[in-house]
């Protein structure tokens, strides 16, 4: 897929996904009312708006529920952490309103969202910036300075223990111990899995010799959990565990990496995280409102996390009810505010959108619009 430079000065367009109808209230998972949010256009909102997705941004999420009902008298919020693939395959098929994905809408399945989004299909709308930790359970020890090639022998279950002279050569003077590595990673079709092979296929391409994919290698051998919650808690549970998650939940239980960037580790960060976002492109060959990313993930730029994700809520450029429009209008306009991204990171850690990327994100909403 071709790109074009993408940065905090670049000019980006935001993409469209998915298919969805209105759905009623009182949905068993609704959250909250609040009272009276309008669009852009000036129009006041109410129903219930269903969305599936990544479980990476669940902390960002629930802030962001509560932040839009608390401003909305009868229009809520549900969402299902399910995965990334299920939100988007769920939005192509018409059985949630927009998707949390942490991987962009493949060209197949923009392709096919056409067929309930109308003729531009879907678009992707950047909404979270955030690093994945690999988040490690080794007793007394909280931080570790790792290469790519490392992490992917690691992953790949070809460093057997701890002490290992790979890791040891990266990590002078830390005792490390004589202790089984378990690595863990999701069993789900997962956007951050898709984020985090990406990075080792490009950054450690000698080693992680698999393509990029959501779904983990089923020739890999170790342990396996669903969601981002799921491989968190194993690790937590098995001493000598490592696994890849959103940072914002990790931090505080579980031991996290540096990594190597140029001839510096950096260590991890929401401030990181956005200036390896800066370095990437946008995407080719996607309509005007598209804001999908194409991330370089053997950036040297100084103080950059590459292991990072972009989470995208894919929404459909053309609704066949206005009702739905408008509802998915407001909540996102919410979402991409400066009180929206405070919310996420407050709550989750993440980096706020830059302000030539949210000014994006809003046009990219204001564009959406229902069947005549």
């Amino acid at each position: 897929m071709k790109a074009t430079r993408f940065g905090r000065n670049a000019a980006i367009a935001v993409i469209a996904a998915g298919a969805l109808a209105l759905t009623a209230c009182g949905s068993d998972n609704a959250t909250g009312t609040a009272t009276g949010t309008q669009t852009a256009a000036g129009v006041k909102v109410t129903g219930t708006l269903t969305g599936i997705g990544a479980s990476s941004t669940g902390a960002a999420m629930d802030a962001w529920k509560a932040g839009f009902a608390s401003a909305n008298q009868g229009a809520t919020v549900q969402y299902s952490p399910d995965g990334s693939g299920a939100g988007r395959k769920a939005l192509i098929d018409g059985s949630a309103q927009f998707a949390g994905s942490d991987a962009y809408l493949k060209d197949e399945e923009l392709a096919s969202s056409k067929a309930k989004c109308g003729p531009d299909g879907a678009i992707n709308i950047p909404v979270y910036i955030s690093p994945i930790a690999v988040a490690f359970n080794l007793p007394d020890i909280k931080e570790l300075k790792l290469d790519a090639a490392t992490v992917a022998k690691i992953f790949r279950g070809e460093i057997a223990k701890w002490n290992d002279p790979a890791i040891a050569a990266l990590n002078a003077g830390v005792t490390l111990p004589d202790l089984k590595v378990t690595p863990v990673n999701r069993s789900d079709d997962s956007g951050t899995t898709t984020n985090f092979t990406d990075y080792l296929a490009a950054a450690a391409p000698e080693v992680w010799t698999d393509k990029a994919a959501g779904v983990w290698p089923a020739t890999l051998k170790g342990e396996n959990a669903k969601g981002t919650s799921g491989v968190v808690k194993t690790v937590t549970d098995t001493p000598g565990a490592v696994t890849y998650a959103d940072d914002s939940a990790v931090s505080g239980k579980l031991g996290t990496a540096s990594i190597k960037v140029g001839t510096e580790f950096v260590k991890i960060s929401a401030e990181a995280a956005a200036k390896a976002v800066e370095a990437g492109k946008a995407v080719d060959g996607r309509s005007a409102n598209d804001v999908a990313i194409k991330l370089d993930r053997k950036t040297t730029a100084s103080g950059a996390y590459p292991v990072v994700l972009v989470s995208y809520h894919v929404v459909c450029s053309t609704y066949d009810k206005k009702e739905t429009a408008d509802l998915v209008k407001a909540f996102e306009s919410y979402v991409v505010s400066d009180a929206g991204q405070q919310a996420a990171a407050d709550a989750a850690k993440s980096a706020p959108l830059s302000k030539t990327l949210q000014d994006k994100a809003k046009a990219a909403i204001e564009s959406i619009k229902a069947k005549a």
